[in-house]
């Protein structure tokens, strides 16, 4: 358990007056082993602490008794998010984890954090997920005003990206988050779809032409699972200095460090059905053709190892909290809480992990001493 406290030590505590007499480490320290264990609201975390007193009493002071559900709520609603995010940091360094290698970067809404009353709509956040160690390295929500475009540069801005392939949907294919990842050290790969109309129309004409597709050479990977067979094919090109030609028009936003070109064939077959489709992507990393097919691979495990998991485990999509500051720490929680039942115990499912870390003392010791 030291490592958990260390992790929680130095979150600054926003409380005053009566509202102290719980210790900010106590209350938080029981949140998130509570969430580890299978918790999903500050209802639960209250209730957990009562079932499981004797376990928090080996570690914790609870110098006035435990923490009630109003007092977990009130903390996650005045606590500030950032603050608690940079335990993501912390986190890293115990477990002796960088961000190097893939790190994909995506948006999810909690769709059930939307507030009528208050006019409020639900809550955004953008997450750095590190695809081979499958941790989370970072978190943001989009301030009022804001788009995920501008959060996700001010995430990027946090972080250390030296030997990092940053790898994003097209929505970020921009000159300024481009930009953003450069000066952090690291390299981007973007996909290229509408939203840039004059460079996706130049980059299909391109690969479209027959010279370049038979000069080009293409690495293959066969998926087949639950009756879906689907083949790609994929191809990178480091001629790309016709995107920068003296036709284009005054203004034009280049992609800075644009190095590589690339694209992917896929043909799915499905149900006696077939559908093809072509996807383009920029990248300032030279690419080879099989490194393109992993790093695009790799992105895709935000969406199966993090986003699918909160939905399916922890149940993010209907948690109802809505109020000041409360939707956004407990999405940081419950991604701390992933990060440390991915690192511990790996041969068992995070599922499972965190039934038996609810139902037994004894393996929920187990994997909070097992982190490395």
């Amino acid at each position: 358990m030291n490592f958990v406290i260390s992790m929680l030590r130095d979150v600054p505590d926003p409380r005053t007056g009566n509202a102290t007499r719980h210790s900010l480490l106590d209350v938080l320290t029981i949140a998130l082993v509570a969430s580890i264990c299978g918790c999903e609201s500050c209802v639960d975390f209250a209730d957990f602490a009562e079932a499981r007193e004797d376990l928090f009493r080996e570690f914790l002071e609870l110098s006035n008794g435990l923490p009630s559900h109003d007092t977990f709520s009130r903390l996650f609603r005045l606590l500030d998010p950032e603050a608690l995010s940079r335990c993501f940091g912390r986190f890293l360094d115990h477990v002796g984890t960088d961000g190097s290698g893939v790190l994909a970067v995506d948006g999810k809404t909690l769709r059930r954090s939307f507030d009528r009353a208050a006019g409020a709509s639900p809550l955004h956040v953008v997450t750095a997920f590190a695809a081979d160690a499958r941790l989370v390295l970072g978190h943001r929500a989009m301030a009022a005003g804001e788009n995920e475009i501008v959060a996700a540069r001010a995430l990027l801005g946090c972080l250390d990206l030296g030997g990092t392939l940053v790898t994003a949907d097209a929505i970020h294919c921009q000159r300024d988050t481009a930009a953003a990842v450069l000066e952090r050290g690291g390299d981007y790969l973007f996909s290229l779809k509408a939203n840039s109309p004059a460079m996706l129309a130049d980059v299909e004409a391109f690969f479209a032409a027959p010279d370049t597709r038979n000069a080009l050479n293409w690495h293959k990977t066969v998926d087949a699972d639950h009756g879906r067979i689907e083949r790609r094919r994929h191809a990178t090109t480091q001629d790309v200095s016709w995107l920068f030609s003296d036709r284009r028009y005054a203004g034009e936003p280049a992609m800075p460090g644009l190095t590589t070109v690339a694209v992917v064939d896929s043909t799915v077959e499905r149900d006696r059905q077939t559908s093809r489709s072509r996807r383009y992507y920029l990248s300032s990393a030279c690419l080879a053709p099989e490194r393109f097919a992993a790093a695009v691979r790799a992105h895709w495990s935000i969406e199966n190892s993090q986003h699918w998991v909160l939905d399916t485990t922890f149940d993010e999509d209907r948690a109802r909290n809505r109020k000041d500051n409360g939707p956004e720490n407990l999405a940081v929680l419950r991604r701390l809480a992933l990060n440390v039942l991915r690192t511990a115990r790996p041969d068992i499912s995070i599922k499972r992990k965190r039934k038996r870390a609810g139902w037994s003392d004894a393996f929920a010791r187990s994997i909070l001493a097992q982190i490395r």
